[in-house]
């Protein structure tokens, strides 16, 4: 018999055009005074500022953390906490990308339970005490994170991206405005939403999927598929911007209580020792990660294939399967993904560093989800193929 699953999701999520408005008002039923997680691009972009009016008007003050200059990292935790507790706030928000969501999240566990945040990696120190209320704006249709209850953050001591998954670590709050994404250029646009793509595929293929999962995975991938060209294509698009944002946070409820595989294992340590942004080294590795997956899940790649190609109605599930895996490398190519040759990894030290890649990725668990668990040496080749990866063939590489 299996064990009994579990759906966990933010207490409220507001989604829709303009439900940006409703930050003030659920920030006065949960504080009254913010310390906003964010960074200069979304101050420029003038979110930040929207932002502590809307908190002004709710008779909420603020203070603002600009320092996301990256992927969050534990120096970022720590800065901000400080500021936290200098400025005596109460409430959590973050307004930008998975970066600066994590971070807020983090904040938000420290701020009461103490410690640092690598002592809750692995589960060693748990949350016993209510995290300080968090509220999750995402601006981009990719990361999902405003619906996980996880928190990914580079120890900059080791090199080593530490995955952290708690209930603790999940938002009390979600605003998805797809307005909001409306400023994200092409770049953004393609590697969030690849990123929100392998958050759904992986959903569908882990070891850990369930029905839930399955009908918010298999829903985020039909809302991808179908939009993420045109949102590439087009910004100015609001309907495919918005069902972007929709199957972003889908993708995130799905894979918060399923758990990732294998793509997610792999790209930690890559962006951890080359600084590629997650959702580009997720693109990266997708197509040759489902390609070396594919004979352990073919009936599950397989509804993949007919997601993107819904007139395959029956038939050959081999067939099926392989459409999805060139479906997706295809989608790769259109979207201008490029390899991690091609991103400028130089060739020597990438060598180097395959075999703490490999170990790191195992480490974090992620590929013993995945429906085919790869050994060292088959990761340490699995990162050789995703080096010099060509999107446009199965059978070749640059």
């Amino acid at each position: 018999m299996k064990k009994p699953a579990v759906f966990r999701v933010p207490e409220s999520i507001f989604y829709g055009r303009g439900s940006f408005e409703n930050l003030g008002s659920q920030a006065a039923l949960k504080g009254k005074k913010a310390l906003i997680i964010s960074d200069n691009v979304m101050d420029q972009l003038g979110y930040v500022t929207e932002g502590r009016a809307l908190l002004h008007v709710a008779g909420v003050q603020s203070e603002v953390y600009l320092g996301i200059a990256s992927e969050p990292t534990d120096k970022y935790v720590s800065e901000a906490l400080d500021l936290f507790k200098s400025e005596q706030c109460d409430l959590v928000i973050s307004i930008g990308g998975g970066s600066c969501i994590d971070t807020a999240k983090a904040i938000a566990v420290l701020a009461v339970n103490g410690g640092s945040i690598g002592d809750y990696l692995g589960g060693k120190k748990l949350a016993q005490q209510t995290p300080v209320p968090h509220i999750a704006i995402p601006t981009t249709a990719g990361t999902g994170s405003e619906a996980t209850d996880v928190t990914v953050i580079t120890n900059t001591f080791n090199n080593v991206k530490m995955m952290i998954k708690q209930p603790a670590f999940l938002p009390d709050a979600a605003i998805v405005d797809p307005l909001l994404t409306v400023s994200s250029p092409k770049n953004i646009t393609a590697a969030t939403g690849i990123d929100a793509l392998s958050h759904a595929i992986e959903a569908y293929l882990s070891k850990k999927a369930h029905p839930m999962t399955d009908t918010m995975a298999i829903s985020a991938m039909k809302l991808i598929a179908e939009n993420i060209l045109t949102a590439y294509n087009d910004g100015g698009n609001l309907d495919a911007r918005e069902r972007m944002s929709l199957g972003s946070l889908q993708a995130g409820m799905a894979f918060s209580n399923a758990s990732v595989c294998l793509v997610h294992g792999m790209s930690r340590p890559i962006g951890a020792l080359f600084h590629v942004p997650h959702g580009i080294s997720n693109a990266m590795l997708l197509p040759a990660v489902l390609e070396f997956s594919q004979e352990a899940c073919v009936e599950r790649l397989a509804d993949i294939g007919r997601i993107f190609r819904p007139d395959i109605v029956s038939g050959d599930g081999v067939k099926a399967a392989e459409i999805a895996v060139q479906s997706v490398k295809e989608l790769c190519r259109k979207l201008n993904i490029p390899n991690l040759k091609e991103w400028g990894i130089d060739g020597e030290a990438f060598e180097k560093a395959v075999g703490k890649m490999a170990a790191d990725a195992i480490d974090s668990g992620s590929p013993a989800n995945n429906p085919k668990v790869p050994s060292q040496l088959e990761l340490e080749e699995l990162y050789h193929i995703c080096y010099d990866y060509h999107f446009s063939s199965a059978s070749e590489k640059v």
